[in-house]
């Protein structure tokens, strides 16, 4: 009955926190009903199938609607950041300064630094676009996009803001942020995808980061430094863009419009 309940669409309660927890599905818990769902533990193979195939299809509109937005640069940032701060300024001048390279700016598609950047895109004339998560406050798609896909699962988001980019640009954010660089890093660092240019906005913000880099993962033999050192960190968009347009052009044959200043 709860399969059917929530195939359906209707609610389904959460579980019963006072329910001993011998009788509850082991699991993750979530303030999500849907991710209760998809957290809390196994459930029939029905169920599971019904799951992988509402993954699938999420992955299928996710491929049939970025399928043709060119050559994009992804933006990662904060969704806290206001209209005032400098960092929403700056990740709106990096949005402008692609658009201006001929690449299309892509980003999580909420407010803060991914409005920023998809602003700056808008307003250079180019392409802007957006991989928006579904959550349980609602994050709304920012006023800024050609075209958005709205994700349910966080998997299947960063997927698509990995595959479509040629290019990764972080600016200021949390754990959000930090998840989407470290993964980067560690499918360029195993091979999985290319070598593509990752530069970090704001040498003041990463410096902790980098330090807590160099003073452990490097002095302790967890990484390569070959594997840090792909990162240019820069307060200079000119820097950033150069960075961007000499790793297109000479890795991977891209013709980079020639207004980018």
């Amino acid at each position: 009955m709860r399969l059917w309940r929530e195939l359906l669409g209707l609610s389904v309660d959460p579980p019963d926190p006072n329910e001993p927890a011998a009788d509850r599905p082991w699991g993750k818990g979530s303030g999500s009903t849907e991710e209760q769902l998809f957290l809390e533990g196994p459930h029939s193979r029905r169920f599971e199938l019904w799951r992988a195939l509402r993954i699938f299809a999420e992955c299928i509109r996710g491929f049939r609607r970025l399928h043709f937005v060119g050559p994009c640069v992804t933006v990662f940032g904060s969704a806290r950041i206001p209209e005032d701060d400098p960092n929403y300024a700056l990740a709106r001048e990096m949005g402008r300064r692609i658009a201006k390279l001929g690449l299309t700016v892509m980003t999580g598609g909420g407010p803060g630094i991914m409005e920023a950047a998809n602003r700056g895109a808008r307003e250079a004339g180019g392409a802007s676009v957006g991989c928006n998560i579904v959550l349980p406050h609602e994050q709304q798609p920012n006023a800024y996009l050609d075209r958005w896909v709205d994700f349910r699962y966080f998997f299947v988001r960063k997927l698509m803001l990995v595959k479509y980019s040629y290019a990764f640009i972080v600016m200021p954010g949390g754990y959000g942020t930090l998840d989407e660089i470290f993964e980067t890093m560690t499918l360029i660092q195993t091979g999985k995808i290319r070598d593509f240019p990752i530069v970090v906005m704001g040498t003041d913000y990463w410096r902790p980061m980098q330090q807590f880099v160099n003073d452990s993962l490097l002095a302790r033999h967890m990484i390569e430094p070959r594997d840090f050192e792909r990162l240019i960190v820069t307060d200079d968009p000119a820097e950033a863009i150069g960075h961007i347009r000499s790793a297109m052009v000479n890795r991977f044959g891209f013709r980079a419009g020639s207004g980018a200043d």
